[in-house]
């Protein structure tokens, strides 16, 4: 009514109110009446704004290659860009005057285009294919020094390059040859395996014959031990046989000796008798038998006379016609030779 309208924007559009070509009022939020016959609405979205892009690109060997990914940005001086583009709302103030806040979105793209271009004409396919993070920290790194974004008080908050893929024809090709690549990387992968395993089975019978080399040095040694055990005993045991004989030897030698000194005491002790008899027999040459049979018999035991006796009558039996002996006399006897 009579062209009074009220507005209300959200925190995150900047609003500016223009009245006679002067900034009357200004904020993020704002709520207000407003006479729009002479007033001028400036709304700028100060959240932030993910872009998504894709565009072809030549790599360094001139291969074709799409570039897919996104852009978050958000603008930072709302009053510098509102300068440069035309963000006035129409008259209804639910849309823009002008198609130019459409094209800051374009603009922003059209920066990570070159960015992106010129990075990838220095890179060869395969490694643009593999090197999405380093053209992505470039081009970031571009965006913030880029003086268009500066001027247009615009902040890039991120950047993601969400692949990077050749022509079909290309990638069957890189396909083909990766495949092929993982062919012969599976077949030297089964020859090694199989090599692994000869060797494998080559070090278990090196250690097969090692251990037994190593048992059978073992049992040499345990065998030239018990030899030297063996030879040892048999040293000690000729030793013991030298001792003992030495002893043996000795023994006979101190035995010879006593023999020959008992020889020589016997020999000396017959002389010495022979000697006595010798004086004995030359003292009673002329010395009559009856006498020397009486000093013969003295001292005689009685049963030693008795048979003296039963001698001389032996020497005499010719001359004696009868001889009685009493069973008394004969007892008497047999009591003396008994000793009793």
């Amino acid at each position: 009514m009579f062209g009074i309208q009220f507005i209300k924007v959200q925190p995150t559009t900047y609003l500016l109110q223009y009245k006679k070509g002067k900034i009357k009022r200004e904020g993020s939020g704002l709520a207000f009446f407003y006479y729009a016959p002479t007033t001028s609405l400036v709304a700028v979205p100060v959240a932030s704004t993910d872009v998504p892009f894709i565009f072809n690109e030549v790599t360094a060997d001139f291969q074709d290659v799409s570039i897919q990914g996104q852009a978050t940005y958000r603008i930072t001086d709302a009053k510098k860009i509102a300068q440069l583009l035309n963000f006035t709302l129409d008259a209804s103030g639910n849309g823009y005057a002008s198609d130019d806040p459409g094209k800051l979105s374009q603009r922003l793209i059209n920066v990570i285009n070159v960015l992106t271009r010129k990075e990838l004409q220095t890179l060869p396919l395969r490694e643009a294919l593999r090197g999405s993070d380093a053209i992505v920290q470039d081009v970031a790194k571009g965006l913030r020094e880029s003086k268009e974004i500066v001027a247009l008080g615009m902040e890039v908050i991120g950047l993601s390059i969400l692949a990077i893929r050749p022509t079909p024809e290309t990638g069957r090709a890189l396909e083909a040859e990766a495949r092929e690549k993982l062919l012969r990387e599976a077949d030297e992968a089964i020859y090694a395996r199989r090599n692994s395993a000869v060797e494998q089975e080559r070090a278990i019978k090196e250690n097969e014959l090692n251990t037994e080399i190593a048992v059978e040095n073992k049992k040499r040694q345990i065998r030239e031990a018990q030899m030297d055990a063996e030879r040892a005993v048999q040293e000690k045991q000729h030793q013991l046989r030298d001792a003992e004989m030495l002893a043996n030897i000795s023994l006979e030698e101190k035995n010879k000796q006593l023999v020959a000194l008992s020889v020589e005491n016997a020999r000396s002790q017959a002389d010495a008798k022979a000697y006595g008899v010798s004086a004995m027999m030359k003292a009673l040459e002329g010395v009559d038998s009856k006498t020397l049979q009486s000093l013969a018999s003295v001292g005689m035991r009685p049963d030693q006379l008795v048979a003296i006796a039963f001698q001389e009558l032996a020497e005499r039996a010719d001359k004696i016609g009868q001889l009685n002996i009493s069973p008394d006399l004969l007892r008497e006897l047999m009591r003396l030779r008994d000793g009793e």
